[in-house]
């Protein structure tokens, strides 16, 4: 042997030796053997913490419970599993498999992946574990085959039979004697590269619908389960969640911000990971939005701003959403402080999050204790159409209540503007500024999280608003009400010197 090949094989045998001490067989009777057998065969989930203590350590989660479930109930039946990353897709599918194949609802697998390489490397657990898991063996007497055991393909003395194919392989006509494919696993099959490339995901996808579908019996119930996050706009998984029977997407967190597995996945670790990557990237990874940084605002400059007293007047706007949930994902709320000194508007504070109303309101007091009363400012929140009702009845006695409560006078007018298509809107009077450079976000407030979620939904805005845009809609009514006022009164300042550009620290 080479010594990469005697690595490989004492990993191997490291990892069978795992299993091996994770699957002890029970001393049992024979009529207790039965009992249990008979069971667990009735409870899926149970059978699999029983035979794999190892891989089901962490109790299931309630999406996991119900796709296992709900294949068991179908045998003829075609599911596409878009879990995100730490959701255990090719896990829960191994265990899922093999009691389907051990309790003789199916016999055949063909596992294929992106290439053969990768469908090895995801028959790998299948393989070790008939191959040494004790309690397998004991109940089911499962052992490899003396013919015919080859990572690629292999048998068990029993019949059943696991094939690796790649892309581009030719699996036509693979069978086991009379027995056909009757579960088709489809895992990992996209790549970055190739979901760029609309002609080879055609290719990807004909391969499947006429190279491997058609491996199956016509007559024979068969499992089709494909598995793979949604990485682009266009991908092999989304095209086949498309003619399934069912198509499952799970992501890390659920529409309220919360684990949707959280005996695995607590919130402090995903803030954690959440907080070393790109949010497109997490996005991507975890969300099952592949969202890549926009061409549309390509600065966003931070720098220091000019001192409180060289503005004529500010701006704090609000762009609230409807929801009083604390972590609604499918908006977020918005304020932010703006100034327009000559031809530069500043971003001067920026609050961006899914609040509730009252943190929403306080956002505005914030902004009002910031300034301190050295230059008026003018208070507005979003009022179009759809959000009067809103205005009228919720947001204007929660201010006087607030009003109350602090012994304040704080005034917030409605915009009432006539508004365009949200998108089109941002784009048109925000862009222009950004291409000249006609703005400037405050650099002391670039560790603030509301001013990097403020940024982030610049950086990640497309026109299809694949990401929350309710920041930069908050900026462009701010823009908008600077722009009238400034029409109106002449609002400028003809110069600036480098010594009006203060620390924000002195501010206060």
């Amino acid at each position: 042997m080479k010594e990469y090949e005697k690595r490989a094989h004492l990993e191997w045998e490291q990892f069978k030796l795992d299993i091996r001490k994770a699957t002890p067989p029970e001393k049992l009777s024979t009529a207790e053997k039965a009992r249990k057998k008979a069971y667990l065969e009735k409870h899926p989930v149970e059978w699999m913490q029983y035979f794999f203590p190892n891989y089901a350590a962490c109790p299931f989660a309630p999406f996991q419970k119900e796709a296992i479930n709900r294949i068991c109930r179908n045998d003829e039946w075609y599911e596409v599993w878009s879990w995100s990353r730490e959701l255990a897709k090719s896990t829960v599918s191994m265990m899922l498999e093999l009691f389907l194949m051990l309790t003789g609802k199916k016999r055949y697998l063909l596992m294929v992946s992106a290439t053969q390489d990768a469908a090895v490397r995801l028959l790998a657990p299948y393989r070790a574990n008939l191959e040494a898991n004790g309690r397998l063996m004991d109940f089911y007497d499962v052992q490899p085959s003396l013919t015919k055991w080859e990572e690629t393909n292999f048998v068990t003395n029993t019949g059943l039979t696991f094939l690796a194919v790649g892309y581009g392989n030719a699996p036509r006509g693979t069978r086991n004697e009379s027995v056909r494919p009757d579960i088709i696993d489809i895992d990992d099959y996209d790549t970055d590269k190739d979901c760029r490339n609309p002609v080879i995901l055609d290719k990807k996808t004909e391969f499947i619908e006429r190279a491997v579908i058609p491996t199956r019996s016509v007559s024979a119930p068969t499992l089709i389960l494909a598995k793979g996050n949604l990485i682009a706009k266009d991908t092999c998984i989304a095209r086949f969640g498309a003619k399934a029977d069912k198509h499952m997407v799970v992501n890390i967190v659920d529409k309220d911000g919360k684990s949707t597995w959280p005996e695995k996945n607590s919130q402090e670790h995903i803030e954690r990971v959440k907080a070393t990557i790109s949010t497109g990237a997490f996005q991507a990874e975890y969300m099952n939005n592949p969202i890549h940084e926009g061409k549309v605002f390509k600065n966003l400059p931070l720098g220091k701003m000019p001192a409180l007293s060289k503005f004529k007047f500010l701006v704090c706007y609000g762009d609230p959403s409807t929801s009083n949930k604390g972590k609604s994902a499918s908006s977020t709320k918005a304020v932010c402080l703006m100034g327009k000194i000559r031809t530069t508007f500043y971003i001067l504070k920026a609050f961006v999050d899914r609040p509730s109303n009252a943190v929403f309101i306080d956002w505005f007091y914030q902004c009002k204790a910031w300034v301190g009363g050295r230059v008026p400012v003018f208070y507005m929140v979003e009022n179009n159409s759809l959000q009067d009702p809103f205005y009228e009845q919720v947001f204007l006695p929660l201010i006087r209540e607030e009003n109350q409560k602090r012994g304040d006078s704080l005034f917030i007018t409605g915009d009432t503007r006539p508004k365009t298509d949200k998108a089109a809107r941002i784009e048109a009077n925000l862009e222009p500024i950004d291409r000249n450079g006609a703005w400037l976000f405050n650099e002391d407030e670039a560790d603030n999280p509301h001013m990097k979620e403020l940024l982030d939904q610049f950086k990640l805005f497309e026109m299809t608003l694949p990401y929350p845009a309710d920041g930069p809609d908050c900026v462009e009514g701010a823009v908008a009400e600077i722009n009238r006022r400034t029409v109106l009164d002449g609002s400028t300042v003809d110069t600036i010197s480098r010594s009006d550009l203060i620390d924000s620290s002195n501010r206060m």
